[in-house]
């Protein structure tokens, strides 16, 4: 543990004596230009607001001749023409250590609870490069999430990526609360980006509760946050899941929402001139959606395992937020407004929605159960019609009299009440009755079962 005087000596040592500086020359809508300072794409700097609220902090986000264009973090208030900028000489940090367990941060990694400051002499960047691919570990032991539905069919390893796809009010957030509060994962980072502030203290509290806030670290810019701050919180929580992954930990990187995040860097694209392309979306949010999901994932020393939520328009999967996502992650969970409407809880459509390592991290007789089910899922599914109506007679066919037979155990078994937890046992227990499976011990005593 640091020294009072070597905490001072660690901030002088990051100090740069001279200071480069310019002056506000227009300001228009979200973007800031000014003449100087030398700065580079990223740099944090300082705007130097009087009759505000004192000092603005500020990122370069493009250079245009002898133009330097900012965007804020916070409100322009103050800022007029003339106004000093203050280049820092770094891009965006944070302090990480230990200490961050149970802490909510900004979109600068700053604490906002009023619990304090995160001291610490070690810090990492905020916009940092994936792991190199070939130095990745591989992914082959299962991770819990005590959610019967993803754990029994839908089987997650340590270190894989996977998007939670639905629309508005389907339970996106109270899923991964119930992940959060139940995971066998070692810490918890819980990114709420562009989030309604109303629904913050209700996920801490509700969702969340004081056991997964013990062992989680928050970061919050809800959705009044100018679009840099909405669009560095996301980069802020994954380099906080990086530092707990570099200490040899397990990481849930729980992540609502994609959508808002890519929002944010349209608003910025477009603010700086970039050309709408698909519907809307800069060519820059293309570029960026795939540097942020890769930095998660597992590398030599811990792994990230990451579920991100992406709010759907109007239900429509193949929007291009959606579409550019579930192609880069891991698979892809979808909720389903109809299950949701029948109060179908957690609203998980299994037959929509796959796990693509669920073959290699799930044993074979466990893998076997899981297509069963789905198996009478489908058939049921697709004669639901004549079921309901009355048209299918008993007996006509096996395989619908099965499907018939097991509908509602397998409904009770995809049920789960938002504070009942089932760990793995419990899960592949209750699927081998249904599927009348013998799953072999070694299949369910898996690694990390708490």
């Amino acid at each position: 543990m640091e020294t009072v005087i070597e905490k001072y000596l660690h901030a002088a040592e990051r100090i740069d004596p001279i200071k480069c500086v310019g002056h506000i020359s227009k300001v228009q809508g979200l973007l800031i230009e000014s003449r100087g300072p030398t700065a580079i794409i990223g740099e944090v700097c300082r705007i130097e607001a009087p009759k505000g609220p004192g000092l603005i902090q500020a990122e370069v986000v493009g250079l245009r001749d002898e133009t330097v264009q900012l965007m804020a973090y916070q409100e322009t208030t103050g800022i007029e023409v003339g106004s000093r900028v203050v280049a820092s000489g770094s891009c965006l940090e944070i302090a990480v250590s230990e200490k961050l367990l149970g802490r909510v941060l900004d979109a600068q990694g700053r604490p906002s609870d009023g619990k304090g400051d995160i001291e610490s002499s070690l810090h990492y960047p905020a916009m940092a490069s994936a792991p190199d691919p070939l130095k990745r570990r591989r992914i082959t032991e299962r991770i819990s999430t005590g959610v019967r539905a993803i754990d029994g069919i839908l089987a997650v390893g340590r270190g894989q990526r996977l998007g939670i796809f639905a629309g508005s009010g389907v339970g996106k957030s109270t899923l991964l609360g119930m992940i959060a509060r139940n995971t066998n994962a070692d810490v918890n980072v819980v990114a709420l980006i562009g989030e309604r502030g109303r629904e913050v203290n209700d996920f801490i509290e509700n969702d969340l509760g004081k056991e997964g806030l013990a062992r989680s670290v928050l970061i919050v810019t809800p959705s009044n946050s100018p679009p840099l701050s909405r669009l560095r919180g996301a980069y802020v929580a994954t380099a906080v899941a990086e530092y707990f992954r570099d200490q040899g930990q397990d990481v849930m990187l729980l992540f609502d929402s994609v959508t808002r995040f890519a929002r944010a860097q349209r608003e910025i694209g477009l603010a700086v001139g970039e050309p709408p392309a698909t519907r809307g979306y800069t060519p820059s949010m293309f570029d960026t959606m795939p540097k942020l999901l890769e930095r998660c994932g597992s590398s030599e020393k811990g792994t990230i395992t990451g579920f991100y939520t992406i709010l759907v328009d109007g239900d429509d999967l193949d929007e291009p937020v959606a579409d550019t996502v579930r192609g880069i992650l891991d698979g892809h969970i979808v909720l389903s407004r109809s299950l949701a409407q029948a109060y179908h809880y957690p609203a998980i459509d299994v037959l929509a929605s796959v796990s693509r390592l669920a073959p290699v991290v799930s044993g074979p007789v466990t893998n076997k159960a899981a297509g069963y089910l789905r198996r009478l899922m489908a058939v049921y599914t697709e004669n639901e019609d004549l079921i309901n109506v009355g048209a299918y007679h008993t007996g006509s066919n096996t395989t619908i009299d099965e499907a018939i037979a097991k509908h509602g155990a397998i409904d009770e078994f995809l049920i789960q009440g938002v504070g009942e937890k089932s760990t793995i046992q419990e899960t592949l227990t209750a699927m081998a009755a249904i599927s009348g499976a013998e799953i072999p011990a070694e299949e369910m005593n898996l690694p990390l079962e708490s």
